[in-house]
């Protein structure tokens, strides 16, 4: 089912691919005058295209058309309706966000738009098998409740990636190292021979992965160009769809090759830990606004990148801590899948505290504490593009 190096040309073609298209959807961008407008609710102080969806979606079908043409992955196209259903609900979910960015839509409005593409996955079979409740047991989704596990699953991704579009690089960068890992882990599951075949899981997130690090370069502090919602939303579904198709899939009925527990239970928590940045800022979200009695589409600065912003991180710094954070949960995650040697995550405890201290006791931190507040960070200053985005 295609070796590693085939998952690479393919990340590197939606790389490239992406990369080569975001200028051209700034100029189309700006042409049309489809920008992120500076208020009062955002950092940035210039106009800043806000459509970088649609690059993400031209990197994303390029890459799934050269894999088509691939002989390596032929299981994948051949009778499989899967990968057809992700095209569409990709470009159905995308031109939702595309609208939105334009000319805004209501909360209720997203919501039923994605319950839509959620519903093209489950008709094109993209769904889970199975669903583990930890330390309790594995469910086999019955035909009910395939499309509403498949769909809330989907809303809650969108949502997360939604979320924490809130500076330069932000989602992109937590984007392509989540895919980065859960690739990793969804192979590995392939060579112990625990994920049923053919499986789309491991080629989208490969994919995923490339695209956001073609469109990185323009999207990082200070930014040329925003993913906006178009980008936002079709990331959280590219991670849906490899999330739910690897870990709703891992044959429960093989636990030979672990007597752990973890790995009965890593199908469920690998995705969780993985995007656990994401995950985390939806849960804080959903209790924040129900305490102060706020619909959950009202808008706030309490998300964590505000946070770490508060504190007096520059815009730049608190991106890189997020996204430290996401490759040090999805080592967590990973080591004691794929270790040979027990599993010890001992050292990723000893990381997340010294990364716990740097982000609470940073020079600037300290100095924003003092009251000092004038002095933001040195080269961590947030840019006259750069800025908080839309959400």
């Amino acid at each position: 089912m295609g070796d590693t190096t085939g998952y690479v040309v393919v990340a590197i073609a939606a790389a490239l691919a992406t990369f080569a298209a975001t200028p051209v959807v700034m100029r189309l961008a700006e042409r049309r005058q489809w920008m992120a407008q500076p208020d009062p609710r955002k950092v940035h102080t210039n106009p800043t295209p806000d459509i970088g969806g649609i690059a993400l979606l031209i990197g994303i079908l390029v890459a799934l058309l050269l894999a088509w043409q691939m002989d390596r992955f032929d299981p994948l196209f051949r009778g499989n309706s899967e990968t057809l259903g992700v095209v569409l609900a990709a470009m159905f979910i995308c031109g939702l966000g595309l609208v939105d960015d334009i000319r805004e839509i209501s909360a209720p409005a997203k919501v039923a738009g994605t319950v839509v593409a959620g519903i093209v996955l489950v008709w094109t079979g993209v769904t889970m098998f199975y669903f583990r409740i930890p330390y309790f047991d594995v469910f086999v989704l019955s035909s009910d409740w395939i499309p509403l596990v498949t769909i809330l699953w989907l809303l809650v991704m969108t949502e997360g990636i939604n979320l924490i579009d809130g500076l330069d690089g932000l989602a992109a960068g937590i984007v392509a190292i989540a895919s980065a890992a859960f690739f990793v882990y969804s192979r590995h599951l392939g060579d112990l021979g625990l994920l049923a075949e053919p499986n789309i899981g491991p080629l989208i997130a490969a994919i995923t992965c490339g695209a956001c690090v073609g469109f990185l370069p323009h999207n990082f502090n200070p930014a040329k160009i925003f993913m906006g919602d178009s980008g936002a939303l079709l990331l959280g579904l590219m991670l849906a769809v490899s999330t739910s198709v690897v870990g709703g899939r891992a044959d429960p009925a093989t636990q030979d090759y672990s007597s752990q527990t973890y790995f009965f239970l890593a199908p469920l928590f690998i995705p969780l830990l993985i995007l656990g940045v994401p995950i985390f800022d939806v849960l804080f979200a959903i209790v924040r606004r129900a305490y102060k009695r706020q619909s959950f589409a009202t808008a706030d600065k309490g998300h964590l990148h505000h946070r770490l912003m508060n504190l007096g991180h520059g815009q730049r710094r608190s991106v890189l801590i997020l996204w430290l954070w996401t490759a040090l949960l999805s080592g967590m995650a990973l080591y004691p899948a794929i270790s040979t040697s027990g599993g010890n995550i001992a050292p990723f405890g000893v990381a997340a505290l010294a990364l716990g201290l740097y982000t609470v006791l940073h020079p600037s931190v300290r100095r924003r504490r003092d009251g000092d507040e004038g002095e933001v960070a040195d080269d961590d200053a947030v840019g006259s593009d750069g800025a908080l985005s839309e959400s």
